[in-house]
């Protein structure tokens, strides 16, 4: 049989849908406005709608990362909005408390409580999916209910406003011309990718979702690995909760990260992953994170009412869901006829 062509190949490549949506909004957005795509320099930082849209890409990708390690152990974790605001509440109330205290010290002691309560409830999470055996919707259920409640509790039900500017930085900072808060998440991508790609964690992730029966009897010790990645989810969702607040320099427990959850686990299936569990692509939650917020740049830019625009981004996320099913593909591909067989002809004197 001869070998893919190098065309055949680029089209079987998981990342090629995900990349062709995204060029496709970005094309749109360029269409409606022609210096969509513009970048200035300004007091030594970049500027532009590209910009803003990796900024704010941050806080899913962040929320998509630790969803994608999870979702290959064949879970998920529906309680990483309610812990994004827990982390808000727990780092805002403490630089609230702090007084007067050192900024910076203040900022670090704030965002270091707030990602260990975080790494406890995902690691809370995992006890009861690995060790209790609970279904991870449910297990996950339960704090998402339980954690805005918390949340609630810390902050008394109030909108808590913090004045740090090294919290700030967080959200609005640069580093050499970018934002700060994308190169959190994208170095957060990078440890992730270094730490499953170039040791055997990630092997061990795709036999825990492949099947856990097996990998048991195989010597893999399942329990930790599904205890370690619903506590690394916990982590990203903790530290996106930190971003949003930095963003707002406030945190209202009742609206933080609400719904990111769902916008995580669109990035992650736009991405290739699978929900069944297995093989996992962290290249492609990279890129539907980038989608999801290149999406949300869109609707408001092409004019679609606010009222609606769950609806068209539901929308779109189905039709890339489609384009990347290999039985959707096949379904619209046009059917080719098989050639009609030409008829035998008995020749004289041969047996009928």
């Amino acid at each position: 049989m001869p070998e893919p062509t190098l065309v055949r190949r680029a089209l079987r490549h998981p990342l090629l849908w995900p990349v062709l949506a995204l060029l496709v909004l970005l094309l749109v957005n360029v269409v409606v406005n022609p210096s969509f795509l513009s970048v200035r320099m300004q007091d030594g930082h970049l500027y532009g709608n590209v910009i803003d849209i990796i900024r704010n890409s941050a806080p899913v990708m962040l929320v998509a990362l630790g969803m994608t390690l999870v979702i290959a152990t064949r879970g998920i974790d529906l309680s990483v909005g309610a812990i994004a605001a827990i982390a808000a509440a727990v780092a805002c109330t403490r630089i609230v408390g702090a007084g007067d205290e050192g900024a910076l010290v203040t900022a670090v002691m704030a965002v270091t409580y707030a990602l260990v309560v975080c790494l406890l409830l995902g690691a809370w999470n995992g006890f009861l999916v690995a060790v209790l055996g609970i279904q991870p919707i449910i297990a996950t259920l339960i704090l998402m209910v339980a954690g805005r409640g918390i949340s609630m509790a810390i902050t008394d039900g109030q909108i808590t406003t913090v004045n740090n500017p090294w919290f700030s930085d967080l959200a609005s900072g640069f580093v050499l011309t970018l934002p700060l808060a994308f190169l959190v998440a994208f170095g957060m991508l990078l440890l992730t990718a270094a730490l499953t790609r170039r040791t055997a964690l990630g092997m061990l992730i795709e036999a825990v979702g492949i099947n856990p029966e097996a990998s048991r009897l195989a010597g893999v010790r399942s329990r930790t690995i599904i205890w370690t990645v619903y506590a690394f989810s916990g982590l990203c969702a903790g530290l996106a909760g930190l971003v949003i607040a930095a963003n707002t320099n406030s945190v209202n427990a009742n609206s933080l990260g609400l719904w990111i959850e769902l916008d995580a686990i669109l990035a992650v299936v736009i991405g290739g992953t699978s929900l069944m569990g297995g093989r996992f692509s962290l290249a492609g939650t990279f890129v539907g994170a980038l989608f999801i917020a290149t999406l949300t740049r869109t609707i408001p830019n092409i004019g679609i009412p606010s009222e609606v625009n769950y609806l068209f981004k539901a929308i779109v996320v189905i039709a890339v869901c489609l384009l990347q099913s290999p039985r959707a593909r096949a379904m619209l591909r046009p059917r080719r006829r098989r050639p009609t067989p030409a008829p035998v002809i008995a020749k004289a004197g041969s047996p009928a």
